[in-house]
């Protein structure tokens, strides 16, 4: 088994709501635009003194004070994002000294895009298992709006900024399922800012659909072959929230519409920070209890994807 128990969640959202016609003031667009084609209603972009790292540092505190775990306890920090506000030192060492957490533990930060949580949550349970102690914090976090080109509609309005953050303990006797893969392709790509100029988000948004909508049936296929379980088994199906289109595609080919969580509308897409942040989300309206079993499943950049179905 060698799996996870969530204990606890929390979320950070910058301090600035942007509605779809407020996007018309940077390109030209409208709520009937954007929100029939994606879903999305509004996002958060970061105002001034807010960045990735200060929407993971109040995240993270917030997971940790409801957990009720000791700093002490904490045995690693992994935090997903592909815009953090540095490239060193890590923003999972900046959250760790924000913390005041125990010095002889790893921290790292993980990129694979939108699936990057999923990644970060099996590299903690991975290191929880080779280190020895209970606990891991794991992050999700993105500054979106800083590698969006803001004259590009077919970018620019899809993504938004945002924090989730997740307290795990190793439960060696709990069930835990999980896949991983990649398929290299440039159909989504951003380069990293530098002091003198950044490289804006790029994407194929035909092919990305095309990859996605078949990625997610595949991917919770897999979970379910690989642990024996189908979908009448599963409690919540949270899938990064990327476009609405590509949820109710994947329902049709999996069924189990009432099992799927969705938020698009009131975050956008906040990448490696949106299955954390619907988790906290789902956790403040009583939705998790423990017992209950979840698939999650995220895909993005690279392209990745990854699947963890754990029982919390």
């Amino acid at each position: 088994m060698n799996g996870l128990k969530l204990l606890a969640t929390g979320r950070a959202l910058p301090s600035q709501t942007l509605s779809n016609d407020d996007m018309s003031r940077y390109v030209e667009t409208s709520d009937e635009w954007i929100g029939g084609r994606t879903g999305i209603r509004q996002r958060y972009f970061c105002a001034e003194g807010e960045n990735a790292t200060t929407l993971a540092i109040e995240a993270s505190r917030l997971a940790l004070e409801r957990s009720g775990i000791p700093a002490a306890e904490i045995g690693c920090v992994v935090v997903a994002t592909s815009s953090g506000e540095y490239v060193m030192p890590s923003t999972a060492s900046m959250v760790h000294g924000a913390l005041a957490l125990d010095e002889n533990i790893p921290t790292l930060d993980v990129g694979a895009a939108c699936a990057g949580f999923l990644y970060a949550v099996e590299v903690a349970r991975g290191l929880l298992l080779a280190g020895g102690r209970r606990y891991a914090l794991v992050v999700g976090t993105e500054q979106m709006s800083s590698v969006l080109d803001m004259t590009d509609r077919t970018t620019c309005v899809l993504f938004g900024d945002g924090a989730g953050a997740t307290v795990f303990e190793l439960d060696t006797e709990r069930e835990y399922v999980s896949v991983q893969g990649t398929r290299s392709d440039m159909a989504i790509r951003s380069g990293c800012p530098s002091i003198t100029q950044k490289v804006p988000m790029q994407m194929d948004g035909q092919a990305v659909f095309r990859f996605a909508a078949a990625i997610i049936p595949k991917c919770v296929q897999d979970l379910f072959a690989k642990g024996g379980r189908t979908m009448d088994d599963v409690d919540w199906v949270v899938c990064h929230q990327a476009n609405e289109r590509i949820l109710d595609a994947s329902i049709r080919r999996l069924g189990g519409k009432e099992k799927f969580y969705k938020n698009i509308d009131r975050y956008a897409n906040t990448s490696a920070a949106s299955i954390a942040i619907a988790l906290d989300e789902m956790n403040e309206q009583g939705l998790l209890e423990e017992g209950q079993r979840i698939v999650m499943v995220g895909f993005g950049g690279g392209l990745t994807w990854a699947g963890i179905m754990l029982c919390i």
